[in-house]
C-alpha cells in the first residue's frame, strides 16, 4: 500500500504544481498583455476533481485524515481498535458510494454525449474517465485497507490494531515535527 500511496501523492503533488504554474502564467498574461489562456477555470476544476481521490487514499492510508478523538485516547486498547476498524470501514464505505455515483455520472455523460459549457467545450468523458480511474484507486485502496484492519480485529492483534489505523497521540505529533524541525535544519546547514 506504500507504493500505491506514494505514487499518488507524486501524482497529485506534479499535477497541483502544473496547475499552480498554469494559473500563475494566466494571471501574469491577463495582468500584463490582457490576454487569456481561457479554460483555465475549467482545467483547475478537472485537476482538482481527478487528483482529490488519490489524495484520500493518501491520508486513509497514513492516517493523516482528521478524526475527531476526544474520547479515543482514553478508552482501552480493544474500544480504540473496535472505533479504528469502524473509521476505515466507513471510510470504505464512502468510497464506494462515491464511484456508485460517479459510475452513475460517467454513464449519463456516455447516453447524453455531454460537452462543457465552456469555451474548450470539452468532451466531459475524457476527464470523467481520469476521475472514474482515481476514485476506482481510492475504492480499491480503500478495501484492501479495511480488509488489513478486518484482519487485525479477527486476530485480536489491539495493539498493532491501533499502531496501524489509529490516529497520532499529540505526543506523537510533536516528536514528529521536531524530526522534521532536525531534518530541515541540518539540510540548512
Amino acid at each position: 500500500m506504500n507504493h500505491v500511496t506514494r505514487i499518488s501523492g507524486i501524482i497529485f503533488g506534479t499535477v497541483m504544481i502544473a496547475l499552480s504554474i498554469t494559473i500563475v502564467a494566466e494571471i501574469l498574461l491577463r495582468k500584463f498583455f490582457s490576454f487569456s489562456l481561457g479554460g483555465v477555470d475549467e482545467l483547475g476544476g478537472y485537476t482538482v476533481a481527478i487528483v482529490a481521490p488519490l489524495t484520500f487514499l493518501v491520508a486513509a492510508a497514513d492516517s493523516a485524515h482528521i478524526r475527531i478523538n476526544l474520547l479515543h485516547a482514553r478508552l482501552p486498547e480493544r474500544p480504540q481498535a473496535m472505533l479504528n476498524v469502524a473509521a476505515a470501514v466507513s471510510l470504505t464505505l464512502l468510497s464506494l458510494f462515491l464511484l456508485y455515483f460517479t459510475v452513475q455520472t460517467v454513464v449519463d455523460t456516455l447516453a447524453y454525449n455531454s460537452i462543457a459549457q465552456t469555451p474548450w467545450a470539452t468532451p466531459l468523458i475524457y476527464p470523467q474517465t481520469l476521475w472514474l480511474l482515481t476514485m476506482g484507486v481510492f475504492a480499491i485502496g480503500m478495501f484492501v485497507l479495511s480488509l488489513q484492519a478486518i484482519v487485525m480485529l479477527v486476530k485480536r492483534d489491539w495493539r498493532t490494531l491501533n499502531l496501524r489505523f489509529g490516529p497520532e497521540s499529540v505526543s506523537d505529533e510533536v516528536l514528529a515535527e521536531l524530526e522534521d524541525l532536525k531534518k530541515r535544519q541540518g539540510a540548512a546547514t
